[in-house]
């Protein structure tokens, strides 16, 4: 999750839904509340552990932020070296993890259709949208962490993203290449804040409206896609933290012309092998799962 949520485009509630931890997570974030604080205060500690799920939400939490501070500055290469390759594996990688979730939709209906169109549509808007210049001041840093997260747990909307639609993406990320505590401090709280109110509420939606909600989800998945589409010509740049030249907008382009426009090797057969990597990947992960929760359910 942390290695998806520093690229612009990938989300980490994908990968939660592809490892089948999506729910645990949920409820694990869901099950802190006052009972957990009041055993806590009343040094109960094995208790309020045991209720808030510590030992997956310690995990979890490590592996993110193992993978943003190891992560950044690989996968920001990996971009800026290999973009066809690296944006392929991540297209298969979604475009299968959207087939798969709306497998679970239960009730297969024309209100789930329309429900994943207007996931679509959502998605497309807010990966088509544009990066805004914003203050930096701690009220904003706050404010940004609170919606950057809640994207961050949605299958198919990128935090990472919505940070750089928020003008907020390239400060973030060089105050975690500095470790500015200050401000990461100020962007976790924000976090956290926004982490424990819309966990219950996509947590009520998904129990009471369970169909409508994952056929919204895998709409996410689908419209996110024009963001990770492999060939681009971009249309501007910036500077980033290192002084170097990065693309900034950018639009999607058919291999031929990519190749007509930029000159360069739309590296087809290459971008497809990647894609059916990412796809098999996921298929593997969701096998293997599935194997699992059947000896569990023996045990």
């Amino acid at each position: 999750m942390g290695s998806a949520d520093v690229v612009p485009g990938v989300s980490g509630g994908t990968i939660a839904f592809i490892t089948g931890i999506y729910d645990e997570l949920l409820n694990s974030i869901k099950s802190v509340d006052g009972t957990a604080f009041r055993l806590l205060f009343q040094f109960k500690l094995k208790e309020s552990w045991s209720h808030i799920n510590g030992s997956f939400l310690i995990t979890l939490v490590a592996g993110i932020a193992i993978s943003v501070f190891s992560l950044a500055k690989l996968i920001g290469f990996l971009l800026l070296t290999y973009p066809v390759l690296v944006w392929s594996f991540f297209f298969g990688l979604i475009i299968i993890s959207a087939v798969l979730v709306a497998r679970d939709i239960d009730n297969k209906d024309w209100k789930a259709l329309i429900a994943g169109i207007v996931g679509v549509f959502i998605a497309y808007f807010i990966t088509s949208a544009s990066p805004a210049q914003t203050p930096e001041a701690w009220w904003f840093v706050l404010i940004s962490g609170a919606i950057a997260i809640c994207a961050m747990i949605l299958p198919g909307i990128s935090g990472a993203f919505i940070l750089l639609i928020l003008g907020k993406y390239k400060y973030i990320i060089e105050a975690v290449e500095t470790v500015d505590i200050g401000t990461l401090a100020i962007f976790a709280v924000g976090c956290i804040i926004g982490l424990l109110s819309f966990a219950r509420l996509i947590s009520w939606f998904l129990r009471n409206y369970q169909s409508l909600t994952v056929a919204v989800l895998a709409g996410f998945m689908i419209g996110s896609l024009n963001k990770v589409w492999p060939w681009k010509v971009v249309d501007s740049f910036r500077i980033n933290s290192e002084g170097q030249q990065v693309p900034l907008f950018d639009h999607n382009v058919l291999p031929h012309q990519f190749l007509n426009e930029t000159g360069q090797d739309p590296q087809l057969i290459q971008a497809i092998l990647m894609a059916s990597l990412g796809i098999f990947i996921v298929v593997a992960i969701d096998k293997i799962a599935s194997m699992l929760n059947v000896k569990k359910a023996d045990i």
